[in-house]
């Protein structure tokens, strides 16, 4: 009996010895499988974190420089903006300083600043002032440069502002020819002592130079006329009254088509022709004027220089540029000569342009207000 249970004692630990070891080698399977999934995980991990290190250093760099463009950017756009205003400012006191016709003023604040004071003159001036505001409808006015040009100017810069066009003797007729014309067709030899304002220049070279204020004249006129918006032409009239030398061709021009005009009535009157405008007898009739060349020595070699337009001038100044100057003569204020029209004599479809003075010798420009 003993050793039978001895024997069933003994089989029984080897059955349990197996079983251990079968225990054993599932245990140490599981750890192995958990031990490679742990490592699995590990790697997995340790590749994400080097891969985040790396689009983490990679975002911090994209970042940095976006961060980096937008400063320049926004100092850059900081200094343009500094550089513009400061230009800006420059060209509109350039612009200012020189343009020759100003923008608009109130009419009665204008008043009120040029004639202070109790003095009979001042409340003159300043009634005539009222005057205009109040049944004229004269609300502002342009003030302009006030030198020799100075009636040429307000007409001129009137007939382009308000985009009339040439007259019609003008479009009949080529004016960049008047200067040869008048020297070799006409033997007006003479001309070479033409004199251009405060450029006292004469000789040879006056042919030469008539003909470039002629086309500085023709081709302003066509470019600016033939603009029809108000704002881009009164833009091209600023540029323009703001180029002296542009500007006193203009006027050398407009002053040689008074002088070949004189001529051709001249020569009308000597060979009995055609009748003329009357106002030819009366510029003709002056002792000063009986003549084309004494008209050019006498007259209009010193406008510009010396002396301004005359009355009988302004006449023939509206007859060839076929406008109806309109001027207010504020010293002649309660008189009929308060308003005179030049020339008296016009035809209905002429435009009208307006002027506004004080002594007959400068000249602004008045602006209608319904």
């Amino acid at each position: 009996m003993q050793r039978r249970h001895g024997r069933s004692a003994t089989k029984n630990q080897d059955q349990f010895t197996e079983q251990e070891k079968r225990s054993r080698i599932n245990h140490s399977k599981r750890s192995v499988g958990k031990h490679e999934v742990r490592s699995w995980t590990s790697a997995t991990k340790q590749s994400l974190r080097l891969m985040w290190q790396k689009v983490k250093v990679q975002l911090t760099l994209s970042m940095s420089f976006l961060v980096a463009v937008f400063w320049y950017c926004r100092r850059l756009y900081s200094f343009l903006a500094q550089l513009l205003k400061r230009w800006s400012n420059y060209l509109q006191k350039k612009l200012i300083r020189n343009l020759s016709v100003l923008t608009e003023v109130d009419l009665l604040g204008y008043s009120a600043r040029e004639w202070k004071g109790e003095t009979k003159q001042a409340k003159h001036m300043r009634e005539a002032y009222e005057e205009l505001f109040r049944s004229c409808h004269i609300k502002y006015l342009r003030q302009v440069r006030r030198d020799n040009y100075c009636a040429l100017r307000a007409v001129l810069f009137q007939i382009f502002s308000q985009g009339i066009p040439f007259p019609s003797w003008m479009k009949e007729r080529d004016i960049l020819k008047l200067p040869e014309k008048l020297l070799y067709s006409q033997g007006c030899n003479w001309i070479q002592q033409y004199s251009f304002g405060p450029e006292r220049y004469t000789g040879p070279n006056a042919f030469g130079k008539l003909r470039k204020c002629m086309e500085t004249l023709k081709t302003n006129w066509a470019e600016i006329s033939g603009t029809k918006d108000h704002e881009e032409r009164g833009n091209m009239c600023n540029a323009l009254f703001s180029d002296e030398s542009k500007e006193h061709k203009l006027y050398e021009a407009i002053k040689f088509i008074m002088l070949y005009e004189v001529v051709e009535a001249y020569e009308q009157i000597k060979n009995r022709e055609e009748p003329i405008h009357n106002l030819f007898s009366l510029l003709l009739a002056r002792d000063s004027s009986s003549d084309p060349l004494s008209f050019m020595m006498n007259h209009l070699n010193s406008i510009g220089d010396s002396i301004c337009l005359d009355q009988v001038e302004l006449f023939l100044l509206g007859y060839l540029l076929e406008v109806k100057i309109r001027v207010y003569r504020l010293h002649r204020f309660n008189t009929e000569e308060f308003q005179v029209n030049y020339p008296d004599e016009y035809r209905r479809e002429w435009n009208e342009i307006s002027l506004l003075t004080e002594d007959d010798r400068y000249y602004n420009i008045p602006l209608f207000r319904t």
